[in-house]
């Protein structure tokens, strides 16, 4: 039975519970209330893949040595993000609705020997094994996206919204009441799932050439995502977003797609639309009101937009 446990939990869950003063029982750590709320659940499910559940809060950061390292293996990692239900205080706020997504990297992106715990976390993590995928695959006539993520011979990120069949299984990972004999063939069995419909979905992505990242680049490309969607009234002007970033506004252009599988306007546009279609069924905006708030000055210019990327107009949207 000992050894039983020490292939299943994870070891990062450990030394967490080691610096609260806590333990983990039956792979899970409720954080005390004296450090903060919430738990974190680790499993390891083979020698392959492993998947650690976090939904937290803590009154400050903690810095934990990350004792899983090993350098021996090259590690895909799939951190799935805005997953879980919403706070009433983040249901309050009028701020831009956080939209579900999970980042999919190679572990050359961050090498740390650390890792940070912050204060609020709400993610799945699942890593799995490039080798392990790559026996799986044939890969000779696939993506070149595909290709160079499980060939993991450098670093690359990319971003991928989640659609509702991802989130239905990702619901069903955090509360499917499963019997503790079964639980971690389950849970493996629907990381495995997550894992392929992800790679389907960037095996559609037509990149002809991929550029390795640095960790200022992705911080750099992530704030112009950011400042863009702060002020979605703003149609964003490439330019500037490069000018703003310190990079060429081809570099800008080639990474920002690179990571996202989208345009920068084509991306901006789609969250656009998504606030709007937000504003007119639960803030109750009139589709004149959704229109000039957000930038546009010719109302039939925003239908059609609005059509394009949500399947019928504004109007007949608020009706339904």
């Amino acid at each position: 039975m000992k050894k039983e446990n020490q292939q299943t939990e994870s070891s990062i869950l450990m030394r967490l519970a080691y610096l609260l003063g806590t333990e983990v029982i039956n792979r899970r750590l409720e954080i005390p209330e004296k450090f903060g709320r919430g738990y974190c659940s680790g499993f390891v499910f083979n020698e392959h893949i492993r998947m650690l559940v976090s939904n937290y809060e803590l009154n400050e950061d903690l810095v934990v040595e990350n004792p899983d390292i090993d350098v021996s293996k090259r590690m895909i990692f799939f951190k799935f993000q805005n997953i879980f239900p919403k706070t009433e205080m983040l249901k309050a706020s009028k701020q831009l609705e956080a939209i579900p997504s999970v980042l999919i990297g190679t572990s050359r992106v961050n090498t740390d020997d650390i890792i940070s715990i912050h204060t609020n976390t709400a993610t799945i993590n699942i890593e799995v094994d490039a080798d392990y995928l790559k026996g799986i695959f044939d890969l000779s006539e696939k993506s070149l996206v595909l290709q160079s993520l499980l060939q993991n011979m450098q670093p690359l990120l990319f971003e991928q919204m989640i659609y509702p069949s991802l989130q239905k299984i990702v619901d069903e990972i955090v509360n499917e009441s499963v019997d503790e004999t079964f639980k971690l063939f389950f849970l493996r069995i629907k990381s495995e799932e997550l894992i392929c419909r992800l790679l389907m979905e960037l095996e559609k992505r037509d990149e002809k050439h991929l550029y390795a990242l640095n960790g200022h680049d992705v911080q750099t490309i992530y704030k112009v995502k950011e400042q863009m969607l702060e002020h979605l009234e703003i149609p964003p002007v490439i330019r500037e977003l490069a000018e703003g970033a310190n990079m060429s506004p081809t570099k800008l252009k080639r990474l920002f797609k690179q990571i996202f599988g989208n345009s920068i306007f084509n991306y901006y546009q789609g969250f656009r639309m998504k606030e709007a279609a937000r504003l007119l069924k639960e803030e109750k905006l009139s589709v004149s009101d959704v229109g000039y708030e957000l930038g546009f000055t010719n109302l039939s210019h925003f239908s059609r937009a609005f059509k394009e990327h949500i399947g019928m107009n504004p109007k007949q949207y608020s009706r339904s």
